[in-house]
């Protein structure tokens, strides 16, 4: 018995020390800081601009990834069903678009317009959203309570190419149980898309 105490013990040492040394990012049960990013209205993008928010879906997309597109009507679709509830879709490029030029403010001003998005959408010109949120794809998703708190990381669904054959929609899944006082179970899923393209510096 002294010996598995003694083992978690160093394990939530070495957990510790890992988080502490490194950059920290957001994990399920972490609160999560507000932002202030532009948006392709040109007005600013925060979490504090939806002061009856029930929760939010911040979600890391972009332009140009295959897998975004893939998933753009599904990011339209949740913010349609489960912002008239209280959860919001706040859509995120965390991409350089000196590296992608298709992922540049203004091209994210034309695919707004083009695609009629009913969400905000904003921009991560200093890339530093993104590193704090520990998002590595497009898309890659976060949903948050009512109190900031992180509740479920990952994936839309389990199937990218098409949404009809999805077995599991996480997300969907994840603010369900939330409305319902619940935990989401899962509240972490692997991410699928394309890596972030972000500056080296």
């Amino acid at each position: 018995m002294k010996n598995t105490t003694c083992k978690l013990f160093l394990l939530a040492l070495i957990f510790l020390f890992v988080r502490a040394g490194h950059p920290a990012t957001y994990i399920v049960g972490d609160r999560v800081e507000d932002f202030n990013l532009p948006g392709v209205d040109n007005k600013k993008v925060t979490l504090d601009n939806y002061p009856n928010a029930r929760g939010f879906f911040v979600i890391f997309t972009c332009n140009h990834c295959p897998y975004a597109q893939l998933y753009e009507q599904r990011i339209i679709d949740l913010h349609n069903k489960y912002a008239p509830k209280g959860f919001p879709v706040i859509a995120i490029n965390p991409n350089d678009p000196d590296i992608v030029p298709e992922d540049s403010f203004e091209e994210m001003q034309k695919r707004a317009k083009s695609k009629r998005y009913p969400f905000a959408y904003a921009f991560d010109n200093e890339q530093t959203v993104f590193r704090l949120f520990g998002a590595n794809r497009t898309p890659h998703v976060f949903l948050l309570d009512q109190d900031r708190i992180v509740r479920y990381i990952g994936a839309i669904d389990d199937n990218p190419e098409m949404a009809s054959a999805a077995k599991n929609k996480y997300a969907e899944q994840a603010v369900e149980a939330l409305m319902r006082g619940e935990r989401p179970n899962p509240d972490f899923t692997r991410a699928v898309g394309c890596q972030i393209k972000y500056r080296k510096n």
